[in-house]
């Protein structure tokens, strides 16, 4: 597996789900990982102690990136206290479902801002360091309902979709000082929200994906492993499904 050397990750909304089994892969994979939260510190500090008792390193550092402020104080937080900036995955983000003629413009705006706004605005952070030192990979976690759409996703969906223009726009931008901009888009992964689903529902995703199961957190964290590791080195602008063949 490719190893990171020591390297500084950060990864935004870390604390739990597929943002927690990323921390993990990419601490032992060598990496000194910047867990980033918003208001949860209990948990991020639970992956921390996990991450070190693997023999890792992890940072705890809360940020909210909702807002052009708040990513440039997390980045310049990680920067001074934690170093240098290798890799940035773009993990944080949320739900608001609803169908449109009942979705709310409070909704919209919330989801819109968090999951698209908050990576523009990490990605604008950390983008003049970087290239600065004329190296840096981008992780941004995109979907695969930004791919195929959705029902009752008209926000998350936009948010997600948004995430891969941005993705192949930064890789065209920043591909000459060295780094590498790349998006990934997961399929139904077994967490907290695909554990309330209905069973009908559960049964028609599982129907549909080739590989005939849910995603593991951690079939997800070894693809970020991958891209933002030298193995890596030559591949920019990318869209790296992890969906089980759903998106077939």
């Amino acid at each position: 597996m490719p190893e990171l050397d020591g390297r500084i990750a950060l990864v935004t909304g870390g604390s739990r789900g597929i943002g927690a089994a990323i921390c993990d892969e990419l601490a032992a994979a060598g990496a000194v990982v910047a867990v980033n939260y918003a208001r949860n510190a209990d948990a991020a500090a639970a992956v921390c102690e996990r991450i070190a008792a693997a023999g890792g390193t992890g940072h705890a550092v809360q940020g909210d990136i909702g807002s052009a402020a708040g990513a440039a104080a997390l980045v310049e937080h990680v920067e001074s206290e934690v170093g240098p900036i290798a890799a940035l995955v773009n993990n944080a983000g949320i739900t608001r479902d609803d169908l449109i003629m009942r979705l709310s413009e409070e909704s919209w705006r919330e989801v819109i801002d968090t999951n698209l706004g908050g990576a523009f605005f990490t990605c604008r952070a950390v983008a003049r360091p970087m290239m600065k030192r004329r190296a840096g990979a981008i992780v941004n976690m995109s979907s695969i309902v930004g791919v195929r759409g959705n029902a009752g996703q008209t926000n998350y969906a936009a948010s997600k979709a948004g995430l891969l223009g941005l993705t192949k726009s930064l890789a065209k931008e920043l591909g000459s000082r060295g780094i590498r901009v790349n998006a990934i888009a997961p399929g139904y992964i077994a967490t907290e929200l695909t554990d309330a689903l209905p069973e009908a529902a559960r049964d028609a995703i599982l129907g549909a994906t080739p590989l005939g199961r849910l995603g593991e957190p951690e079939d997800v964290a070894r693809a970020v492993r991958f891209l933002v590791s030298d193995a890596a080195a030559f591949v920019t602008g990318d869209v790296l499904a992890v969906d089980g063949g759903l998106g077939i």
